[in-house]
């Protein structure tokens, strides 16, 4: 009708969008008519996939990255969704605890644990203008001790402690630490050299559990993609 103000996009940062699951959640809210920023440290290709999106190559723990992407969102003008699914594995074939290079484990951190904390602090007034939501997506290895899985579960454990804490901090966000299940993605590949994980379901068979974890807006908290895929919360 004449006179109303047109409702403004919701825009979202996804981080890690080149391929697997931050491909595919991108992917998915383009086609229900979201704003994107989103990168990756290997971004060929990836303006057309996502040709409205904001594309910003860069390495997520470089803080100028950081304030590159921070730049982009505040052109928005508002942030409902931050997306930290940027994440690193570690060595190939993952290596016990004992003998897990420190370097490569200082890297896990600052991919996994210090570069979110980095990019919210800089994006948490955004945030809190629009209410919006931070999922931090975790892993199974983050609750299990796996065997040689030490360095990349125990940086996600300090992830989802983080997430946890920015909720009680934050009331008025929804935090969701998201534990997407076994994937078939260049990360899990690296993480079982040489086997075969084709059983594992595609990131884009993943996706439309996140977008009803999104819809529902349950309380901040951690969640299983598969109890949303088969229509149910684990309590």
């Amino acid at each position: 009708m004449a006179g109303m103000t047109p409702t403004p996009q919701p825009t979202a940062l996804v981080t890690g969008a080149s391929r697997g699951l931050g491909l595919e959640l991108a992917r998915a809210l383009t086609a229900r008519g979201w704003q994107l920023v989103v990168d990756a440290r290997r971004t060929e290709g990836l303006a057309a996939e996502l040709p409205r999106a904001t594309v910003v190559p860069g390495d997520i723990t470089d803080p100028g990255h950081r304030a590159a992407l921070a730049a982009a969102v505040d052109a928005h003008g508002r942030l409902d969704l931050l997306v930290n699914n940027a994440s690193e594995l570690g060595p190939s074939p993952l290596p016990p605890l004992a003998a897990h290079p420190l370097d490569a484990l200082r890297r896990v951190y600052e991919t996994n644990v210090l570069a979110p904390i980095g990019l919210l602090q800089l994006l948490l007034p955004l945030l809190r203008g629009a209410a919006g939501t931070v999922i931090d997506v975790s892993s199974d290895a983050a609750v299990e001790p796996y065997e040689t899985w030490g360095g990349y579960g125990s940086a996600k454990a300090a992830l989802d402690h983080a997430g946890a804490v920015l909720a009680v901090e934050e009331p008025d966000l929804r935090v969701y630490t998201v534990d997407p299940g076994d994937m078939r993605t260049a990360m899990h590949q690296a993480a079982f050299p040489g086997e075969d994980i084709s059983d594992r379901p595609e990131p884009a068979h993943v996706v439309p559990a996140l977008l009803r974890l999104l819809d529902a807006q349950p309380p901040s908290g951690r969640y299983r993609l598969a109890d949303w895929d088969a229509g149910r919360v684990a309590s």
